[in-house]
């Protein structure tokens, strides 16, 4: 039986005859269908901040936020979950990745780890999911099954869902309590939605995460005074903003931030 929904994600490139254009035209090509995505991005913002609005109000009552997708769309979400705990000083357990076949899908795909429409939730399981919490499913075709199935369990049990998808109508739209359809239309390289379908997904995931650790007081001004200081550079750049801030010369600045351990507990500490 034919799926019902438009699979604008499997339709062919715009493009054609790539092994005969010269690499100038590859590459510009690529770049003028990555213009579109912005666009495409901006349709969803209703759906992104109704999404944040309703995470924010769990996460400030211990609630977290997980991601679950297979492929690219999986290791985004890892990727957005991973950069959490450095940047805004939460821990580990609060914004979770989850990728069909396990961590070692992070670097090496596992063949049908996606098929499997169980798995999800019992991945979801080993963190004891439950109705404080929020899952975000992430899938350009919108089908895939270890993300379907992983929605479709946690509705179940009453916690609120959200999809992130390229192709409009499809099953993870509308089996989400929030659908965010990035329509962005045919890849370069015809299916390969890693190219623009990725990068959408890239662009909302950023949107999601900073807009709500903004929301829940992780960022003062336009500062990240929570982040880990678990490199120089990182070091250096605390101490700058305790410069900017409290009005020290670098020296006593970087001693400062380095007593208290973050630029947000020495900030209060001085003021």
């Amino acid at each position: 039986m034919a799926d019902k929904h438009v699979k604008i994600t499997e339709r062919p490139s715009l493009y054609d005859k790539l092994e005969q254009m010269d690499t100038l035209d590859i590459v510009t090509s690529i770049n003028n269908e990555d213009k579109k995505v912005a666009d495409a991005v901006a349709k969803v913002i209703p759906q992104v901040t109704k999404l944040v609005d309703s995470i924010a109000e769990r996460f400030l009552d211990g609630g977290r936020l997980f991601y679950i997708g297979a492929g690219t769309s999986g290791r985004l979400g890892i990727l957005d979950a991973s950069e959490i705990p450095p940047t805004f000083g939460l821990p580990h357990d609060r914004v979770i990745g989850l990728i069909a076949g396990g961590d070692g899908a992070i670097r090496k795909a596992v063949e049908f780890a996606e098929d499997d429409t169980h798995q999800a939730w019992k991945d979801l399981n080993e963190y004891n999911i439950n109705a404080n919490d929020v899952l975000v499913g992430i899938a350009a075709s919108g089908t895939t099954p270890y993300v379907l199935g992983g929605i479709r369990d946690a509705k179940a049990n009453g916690i609120l869902t959200a999809g992130i998808t390229n192709n409009p109508g499809s099953p993870l739209a509308v089996e989400s309590d929030i659908a965010m359809e990035i329509v962005v239309g045919p890849e370069f390289l015809t299916g390969s939605t890693r190219m623009k379908s990725g990068t959408s997904q890239k662009m909302v995931l950023n949107m999601i995460s900073t807009a709500l650790m903004i929301r829940i007081g992780r960022v003062k001004g336009n500062k990240m005074v929570n982040m880990q200081l678990s490199n120089n550079k990182l070091v250096n750049r605390g101490t700058r903003y305790l410069m900017e801030e409290l009005g020290l010369d670098y020296e006593e600045a970087e001693r400062t931030l380095k007593k208290y351990g973050s630029v947000r507990r020495a900030i209060e500490a001085m003021k």
